[in-house]
Parts: structure tokens; C-alpha cells; sequence
């Protein structure tokens, strides 16, 4: 282990439980070795069924709609 990665985990030892283990998901991913992909909190979950539903029901932008996202995002 680098003297910098030591460094770093030292310095995680300190921060509550839940940012620890967000920082060795982290790690752990950039490492190829976890298995979890992604977790999704209550309310983005419920987003994400709220959005499949619309899907299943046909319900998408229309190209203006589209349009107006891009336009905002490019300035």
C-alpha cells in the first residue's frame, strides 16, 4: 500500500460509518471487486417506477420538449 492510500484510510477512520462505506464502494468499484452497481435511495426509486409506468403507458417527450433540454444545457 502507497504511503498516500495509507494516508487516506487513516483519515476515513474518523468520518461516520455511513461515509466510510461509501468510500470503500468507491474503492471497491475503481478495483473491479463490487458487486453492487448502484443503490438507489426511496426516492429515486420511486422515480425510476414512476418513469417505467409512464413508459409502459406510451407517455415520452415530444422532440420540442427534447429540444428545450438541450437548448438549456448548451448555453
Amino acid at each position: 500500500m502507497t504511503k498516500r492510500l495509507e494516508q487516506a484510510m487513516e483519515r476515513a477512520q474518523s468520518l461516520p460509518a455511513d461515509v466510510q462505506d461509501e468510500i470503500a464502494r468507491l474503492v471497491l468499484a475503481y478495483a473491479g471487486e463490487d458487486d453492487e452497481v448502484l443503490v438507489l435511495t426511496p426516492d429515486e426509486e420511486a422515480d425510476l417506477l414512476e418513469a417505467r409506468s409512464e413508459m409502459e403507458r406510451g407517455e415520452f417527450a415530444d422532440a420540442t420538449a427534447v429540444e428545450a433540454v438541450f437548448a438549456k444545457y448548451r448555453g
